[in-house]
């Protein structure tokens, strides 16, 4: 008798090209099936594509997006679209124009397939869960080799079982069920998991509301989260004109998950992510009616068409109140079409709303910072400190309808009581979606690759000493995240394509004289407690410290996502055997790890300084050993 699987063992099992999936983290190597690229980390991942001299992407189907960099105050990010634009074409990837929208929220429309695998080089990808698809959000290098015909590496993950019964009282929203996950599980819940969605309340969510919650399973660490593909999936496809691409995909009958949460969505109430983490979570009613100086609607967590509906029937023949600016972003240029044409963009405008691009725009920085100390209410999916461009910002994550009924008072509002609308708009999906791709632009596999002068060279490693000796540079707490490490933000953006520039803000956040004293040293190690590395998906956050001579990460736990971006690049990131060792080393101790070669399971570190000799543990499977010993899987792929 055939094992009963879960909807992620089904996926896997269908891709599974090494390991085995009854060994729970393991590593496996996946077919993938497609891949996206950003233009904040698409330069990275397409030069490193071209360094492996592939003629063509092998995938069903690549798409790169431009949806982060567009905001155009010098020539670099013009400079990088029109890079990936010619690598798009020369190597048979699709080319979603400036302006088309979000990736997330494109490739759900328009690209993603039910039972699919998909990997991007964004950790919100995802949001391809909403329509049963195994998405992961990955470094670049991965999508590259996955783009040339690689197997894409994971351990196998835990499975576990959110159920969901009940049904969401008026104005509470998807947004509400992915925070009150976070509230219980916190940003460390996911690492190593996924999150995998069933029980009767499921079929009570549209895709757009699914595609919400697994956006935002990001935030608890999680590989991925899943819905299952039902009708429910079959009508949105359908109204996408893809009806041809869904297929029934459902967990089968007594399949066994590693836990369970039971979740019922009628006990639930408008709730926030308060200042600075995503589990930071409270209620509106424990938050009070603090005064609000800013709310902005829109990013790959809630910007679709449904979301942008709710907030336009809300705002209708209202005014924003006078201390609050409200910027809203839709999502894709079809959701922005489509509110044009039944007016419901009128409604916004009217009501005193700032229409940005269909981008990501505010989520990563790039514009509508708020004010010194201001209060942001955002719709969006991380509040970590200085993300929005003002450090001293309180930044709380809340759903469009929080969010509008806000606008309109003026102080933090539950949508239930003070939004001014009665009832809750009900907003029913339309039997058709304006379908217009005429903004993407299919590859002709022709064409020469243009460069800007800003685009340099990525930093490569060597092969692997025998020995480290070099000063902790660095000493960090828990929950640094990619953030910390390299910002984003409309200064820092436009260098992405520039490793040696961009590299002068790496760590700032957490000490602007790093850049200096790691150059001036040629090498180092970095210290750091729980989870370093969470958030954004960010190569260059391995990129930065490899280019300033950074050895190796040794911390009481890692991201995941980070986590391999280190190795893909030969950095050494090491936990510690014993969390307690991390008070044993101080910044600017002299350490040395001897022996590597043959302790990489179990090396020690010795501290000079001190003479305190500190277990480490490895936990590398024999591949990442071959990449971390070869410098790096581009010289493990190139045989270098």
């Amino acid at each position: 008798m055939e094992k009963a699987l879960t909807i992620t063992e089904k996926i896997v099992k269908a891709h599974l090209i090494d390991g085995d999936i009854n060994k729970k983290g393991s590593e496996i190597g996946l077919k993938i099936d497609q891949t996206l690229t950003q233009d904040a980390t698409g330069t990275m991942a397409y030069l490193q594509f071209e360094a492996m001299g592939v003629d063509k992407v092998k995938t069903e189907r690549s798409v790169a997006y431009i949806d982060h960099n567009t905001l155009q105050t010098g020539f670099e990010n013009a400079d990088d679209h029109r890079y990936i634009g010619s690598v798009a074409n020369k190597y048979g990837i699709y080319f979603s124009r400036p302006g088309n929208g979000i990736c997330h929220q494109v490739h759900l429309e328009r690209f993603g397939k039910p039972g699919k695998t998909l990997i991007g080089s964004d950790s919100h990808t995802p949001t391809g869960g909403g329509l049963g698809m195994l998405a992961i959000g990955a470094g670049g290098l991965d999508v590259a080799v996955a783009m040339g015909g690689g197997a894409y590496y994971i351990t196998m993950p835990e499975v576990v079982n959110i159920r969901l019964s009940g049904k969401l009282s008026p104005f509470v929203s998807a947004k509400d069920i992915i925070l009150e996950v976070l509230r219980l599980l916190s940003v460390k819940g996911g690492v190593g998991k996924v999150m995998e969605y069933t029980g009767d309340g499921v079929h009570t969510l549209s895709v757009p509301e699914r595609a919400t919650i697994t956006n935002m399973g990001a935030e608890l660490g999680a590989t991925s989260s899943l819905f299952p593909s039902d009708e429910i999936t079959r009508l949105f496809l359908k109204a996408q004109g893809r009806e041809e691409d869904y297929i029934p995909l459902e967990a089968d009958e007594n399949a066994v998950y590693d836990d369970v949460l039971e979740i019922d969505l009628s006990k639930l109430v408008p709730m926030a992510a308060c200042p600075h983490s995503p589990d930071n979570v409270k209620t509106i009613k424990e938050i009070g009616n603090i005064k609000v100086d800013q709310v902005s609607i829109g990013s790959c967590t809630n910007s679709s068409l449904k979301d942008m509906l709710t907030v336009a029937a809300i705002l209708k023949g209202k005014t924003v109140a006078p201390n609050v600016d409200l910027s809203i972003a839709p999502g894709s240029k079809q959701v922005f079409e489509m509110l044009a044409s039944c007016g419901a963009l009128t409604d916004m405008i009217a009501a005193g709303a700032r229409i940005l691009e269909a981008a990501c725009g505010p989520c990563i920085g790039m514009g509508q910072s708020p004010n010194s100390g201001g209060v942001s209410l955002r719709t969006f999916n991380r509040n970590f400190e200085g993300r929005s461009g003002t450090k001293d910002a309180q930044v709380y994550l809340v759903s469009p309808e929080t969010a509008a009924a806000s606008a309109i008072a003026g102080v933090f509002t539950d949508p239930r009581v003070g939004c001014g609308v009665p009832d809750a708009p009900k907003i029913e999906q339309p039997k058709e979606f304006l379908i217009n791709d005429n903004m993407v632009i299919k590859p002709s596999l022709d064409g020469e690759i243009q460069r800007g002068p800003n685009i340099k060279p990525f930093p490569k490693n060597t092969a692997l000493a025998d020995s480290i000796k070099a000063s902790a540079l660095l000493k960090v707490g828990d929950n640094i995240t990619t953030d910390h490490i390299m910002p984003a933000g409309a200064k820092i953006l436009p260098l992405r394509s520039n490793i040696p520039a961009i590299s002068e803000y790496c760590f700032v956040a957490c000490d602007e004289a790093f850049p200096k004293r790691a150059k001036e040293a040629g090498k180092g190690i970095i210290i750091g407690g729980t989870n370093y590395g969470q958030g954004s998906s960010r190569e260059h956050a391995a990129l930065a410290p490899l280019y300033l001579g950074i050895k190796a990460v040794v911390c009481k736990s890692f991201a995941r996502i980070h986590k391999q971006n280190l190795i893909n690049n030969g950095i050494l990131p090491f936990t510690f055997k014993n969390e307690a060792d991390y008070e044993k080393v101080s910044q600017g101790d002299e350490l040395e790890i001897a022996n590597i070669k043959e302790s990489l399971d179990a090396p020690t570190l010795k501290n000079l300084t001190t003479g305190a000799e500190i277990a480490l543990i490895g936990g590398f499977s024999q591949r990442e050993k071959d990449m971390l010993l070869a410098g790096g899987l581009l010289n493990l792929t190139k045989g270098e």
